[in-house]
């Protein structure tokens, strides 16, 4: 390939342009392409395309610079290179034409991880657009051929998850956004996120935590340090508030119950949220009584814990029946429920201690059945 003057010129004209902390980029992109080593030089890009103050230049290094050397370089990098000028676009209909393009073009049968990653987002320009049914078809057609590859780069992943956390967001598909959000967070490093982006992550999941009507295990979450990211801002109480239903206590629940008017999400699906905190509490309960040996409770009892009258208990425990997060069975006769297992959860400081004193309650239980033991039946340990 020969070297184009018209390359050499873009790049020696923004050598002499650009501020001094940019500007040797631009000379060791001229250096590097007319030495034609071009690993090195998608790497120098790379780097250089991921620096905040490199923004205004994207657009210009792929369309003057990167197209002319295209051919030499990794597809999913080529995609990448397009896919930050596209971010630089005013009209979002402009990037989405631009993606499509970027898409056909690594359409081969050489470069499918390619044209997957940019089909992904294709889909998310689309869904800036709330071209919701475009966006559908393009995370299945894109799940399906990345099912078929026999490796995946993660970028690729983080886009998928990516997009589709976007998407049931927009569809306020809590459940899905939460799996999907916490899926890409697991294939990127969260210290590489804006400060910004961090805290609206962290504050999406905790919200699509509350809000699902099938997440009642926060561990995942709670566990995460994105959730860190909600430390010392206007939404720390959010954090309280998830670590309260972790726990099942009402009371803390009732005491942030003024800050749900901040969103109103959660101000509209208070009922539901009070449904839920109280399902927490029977958990919580259950937990508590196993750790005692007691397997039967009264209705009287949940009553007491779960503050829901004992009239609606039985709908309550059915309802945490057919959740999975207990299973055993109702006594309407005597009004008890018989709990056989609990669903396991993540635990906190105050219910590690509550597991440690099971812990310890079992095994003075095991040493009072083996001194009884030994008492009546002493031939047994001779």
């Amino acid at each position: 390939m020969e070297v184009d003057s018209s390359v050499n010129t873009y790049l020696q004209t923004q050598q002499r342009q650009a501020p001094s902390e940019l500007a040797h980029y631009f000379a060791e992109f001229e250096d590097l392409y007319e030495r034609k080593i071009w690993h090195q030089l998608t790497g120098l890009v790379e780097k250089f395309i991921n620096i905040p103050e490199a923004a205004p230049y994207r657009v210009g290094i792929y369309t003057e610079f990167v197209r002319d050397w295209q051919k030499h370089m990794n597809k999913v990098k080529l995609v990448l290179f397009a896919l930050a000028a596209a971010r630089q676009f005013d009209s979002i209909p402009e990037a989405v034409d631009f993606m499509q393009k970027i898409s056909e073009q690594v359409d081969q049968p050489d470069s499918q991880d390619a044209f997957a990653l940019a089909q992904l987002e294709t889909a998310h320009f689309r869904l800036l657009l709330n071209d919701l049914d475009a966006t559908r078809e393009s995370l299945e057609k894109c799940q399906k051929m990345i099912e078929k590859f026999d490796s995946v780069d993660p970028v690729i992943y983080a886009s998928f998850y990516r997009v589709c956390a976007d998407y049931y967001k927009a569809k306020a598909a809590f459940g899905q956004y939460y799996k999907n959000a916490l899926l890409l967070l697991a294939c990127i490093n969260v210290d590489e996120l804006s400060v910004e982006d961090r805290v609206q992550r962290a504050y999406d999941l905790a919200i699509a935590a509350l809000l699902s009507d099938s997440i009642y295990n926060f561990g995942d979450l709670l566990s995460h340090p994105i959730l860190n990211a909600l430390h010392d801002t206007e939404h720390a109480w959010m954090v309280t508030l998830l670590l309260a239903f972790n726990s099942g206590d009402i009371g803390k629940f009732e005491s942030l119950t003024g800050n749900l008017q901040k969103q109103p999400l959660l101000m509209q699906q208070e009922a539901f949220l009070q449904q839920k905190i109280r399902l927490m509490a029977l958990i919580e309960s259950m937990f508590r009584q196993q750790g005692t040996g007691t397997h039967k409770v009264s209705f009287a009892s949940v009553s007491a814990e779960t503050k829901v009258p004992v009239d609606e208990i039985e709908h309550l425990i059915m309802k945490a029946l057919s959740l999975g997060l207990i299973r055993g069975g109702i006594d309407q006769v005597d009004q008890q429920i018989t709990v056989q297992w609990v669903q396991p959860r993540y635990l906190g400081k105050e219910q590690i201690k509550s597991l440690a004193d099971r812990l310890a309650q079992w095994e003075e239980r095991v040493k009072a059945t083996s001194l009884q033991m030994s008492q009546t039946a002493p031939e047994l340990f001779n």
